[in-house]
């Protein structure tokens, strides 16, 4: 069988940054308690001409440079997000104009909190893998929004990545894929309101824990599959914790996790440490 995967990748986070302890002391709070609780040290802001589009479009770009495909050999183009700017004109096709790979393609735009962009991935795979399309464009960009006061204020912030689905030239082949799907409303907004809701507690054990527990011990079981298989293991991040516990209860090691949890790069600047890592092998220099 033809092996489908990832044959280019970019990312884009805007560089301007702001620390739970400022927004803390707006409301009086304990910045240091909120982001030991959180895992959360700052977040990333979006420039005043910044959106889920301009994010995409710089993540795409970066992708193409990295693995040299030619753009229009793109037969389709998603882009998931839960803020994209119009609500009537897709995101999709404003990317495919920019990155040049119009119009012999599909484009649409997907919208699902939390996991849109890897569905956009999936999507791709099917269409890479019947040999509808050479290759397939998948994005997931948010200019998340946080209502103020709200735990999520902390937390919600914006950036994307693009990722080039084919089967040629892989850097990373994508063995399975497995989706648990539930109507849990923990998090919504509705047309017309600037913020989402969401259901506090809620959130965590009948939403977060529920579905990547299950859907994580379902794609081991289907594949025969045991956490020490594993040398890395990502989690969805809503915050720096949740993806800690989950780790913990799925029998991961904090090794395992913390190599692509956002914390790391935090606790590296802490020590004043870089670390590059090339293959197998990790370099450590002093900042």
């Amino acid at each position: 069988m033809t092996a489908v995967g990832i044959v280019g990748y970019g990312a884009y986070i805007p560089r301007y940054r702001i620390r739970v302890g400022e927004i803390a002391s707006v409301w009086n709070e304990e910045g240091e308690n909120i982001s030991r609780g959180l895992g959360v040290y700052e977040k990333s802001v979006p420039a005043l001409d910044e959106d889920t589009v301009t994010i995409s479009v710089e993540a795409a770009r970066t992708a193409l440079e990295n693995c040299g495909v030619n753009p229009q050999d793109i037969g389709a183009i998603y882009v998931g997000s839960e803020s994209h700017p119009y609500a009537v004109k897709p995101s999709a096709t404003i990317v495919a104009a920019a990155i040049d790979a119009t119009p012999d393609l599909t484009a649409a735009d997907l919208e699902f909190a939390c996991k849109a962009g890897t569905a956009a991935v999936q999507i791709c795979m099917g269409l890479v893998k019947s040999g509808y399309i050479k290759y397939g464009l998948a994005i997931g960009a948010d200019t998340s929004q946080g209502k103020p006061g709200d735990a999520l204020e902390y937390t919600a912030s914006a950036g994307g990545a693009a990722y080039i689905i084919g089967k040629e030239k892989l850097i990373a082949e994508i063995k399975d894929t497995y989706s648990y799907t539930t109507d849990t409303p923990d998090f919504w907004r509705r047309e017309g309101q600037d913020y989402p809701e969401h259901s506090q507690r809620f959130t965590g054990e009948p939403a977060y824990f529920k579905h990547v527990l299950s859907a994580s011990r379902k794609i081991m079981a289907k594949n025969k599959l045991k956490p020490e298989d594993f040398d890395y293991v990502v989690f969805h991040q809503p915050n720096g914790k949740f993806p800690k516990t989950a780790a913990k209860k799925l029998g991961f090691t904090e090794e395992q996790v913390m190599a692509g949890l956002w914390e790391l790069p935090i606790r590296l600047m802490e020590n004043n440490i870089i670390e590059v890592q090339h293959g197998s092998k990790s370099q450590r220099t002093g900042a």
